[in-house]
């Protein structure tokens, strides 16, 4: 399984007794992941399932990655933190990896700001003291 979080969920889980009706649902994320960002983790966990159970070229499988991150700047925000949440490592790699090439195709400070919806909260004496030191 590839987020331990939820493994170690379901195995701490008691077993219903028989004749026993299932279990409350145990809750996998406080309310600032809502059910289409789950959904897209359950998403990419069955995919990746699959891929593991095939003999699927690597090409495919990159292919399927690439996208499956094609959404929107807050529902890939909202993956990074589901990922991290529910540790699954190779999510947590590729939308963090995502947004690292969103930022190396920005050539300044205010083309990040500008790519991510950033405000500019330096003063110009603060900009001034800022470029002083990267130079």
């Amino acid at each position: 399984m590839r987020s331990t979080v939820i493994k170690q969920m379901l195995e701490d889980l008691p077993e219903p007794s028989e004749g026993e009706e299932q279990q409350d649902p145990v809750p996998l994320m406080d309310r600032s992941c809502n059910s289409k960002i789950l959904e897209k983790v359950i998403e990419y966990l069955t995919k990746h399932q699959e891929f593991d159970t095939s003999s699927t070229p690597q090409e495919d499988k990159d292919a399927w990655d690439k996208k499956y991150v094609e959404v929107e700047d807050e529902d890939l925000f909202n993956l990074i933190l589901a990922a991290n949440f529910l540790d699954v490592k190779d999510l947590l790699d590729l939308t963090c990896k995502t947004v690292a090439e969103y930022i190396k195709q920005c050539k300044t400070p205010e083309e990040i700001r500008q790519r991510f919806n950033i405000p500019n909260d330096f003063t110009p004496v603060n900009a001034i003291s800022f470029d002083f030191f990267l130079f």
